[in-house]
């Protein structure tokens, strides 16, 4: 499932990219270049916009939308993920939570000057962007997204 996240729920956006799922960011288009990236890249958009449900796209059902209703990104993202039965097709870590690139595995060797000196003594594994860079790995955060994520996932 690929999804464009409407500025008003950025938040959210990142999450589902720390989820494993592909989430574009519309940052600050308008809602007609929304709609359009939405329907020709084939994405549902989340949004908390009630306009764009009243346009014929998505009354139609041409336009796939999930109107966001819920404040809070973790209550959000358990609306998402109980609106479209998300749980089964996590793959959490798997994307750049930045630019949304899939991460490739990285040895410690090849992210030697790119992590501080501690978490390189202290860790083995490393995933990398291949287009931005960044290097993720399991630190003290790593904990508490997977809770939110498991958290996310529980049927309501």
């Amino acid at each position: 499932m690929r999804f464009v996240v409407d500025s008003n729920v950025e938040k959210l956006g990142r999450w589902l990219r720390i989820a494993g799922f592909d989430a574009a960011y519309a940052g600050n288009m308008d809602d007609n270049r929304l709609v359009r990236l939405a329907l020709d890249q084939g994405r549902i958009l989340l949004t908390r916009d009630r306009g764009i449900l009243k346009r014929r796209v998505a009354v139609g059902g041409r336009l796939r939308v999930v109107f966001i209703d819920r404040d809070g990104t973790g209550a959000q993202l358990r609306q998402v993920f109980s609106a479209l039965q998300l749980s089964a097709a996590m793959r959490p870590f798997s994307r750049c939570a930045e630019c949304n690139t899939s991460l490739l595995p990285k040895l410690k060797d090849e992210v030697g000057g790119l992590v501080p000196p501690y978490v390189y003594r202290t860790h083995e594994q490393y995933m990398q962007c291949p287009d931005c860079g960044r290097v993720y790995w399991r630190g003290t955060h790593w904990e508490r997204m997977v809770k939110e994520l498991e958290a996310a996932a529980e049927p309501a």
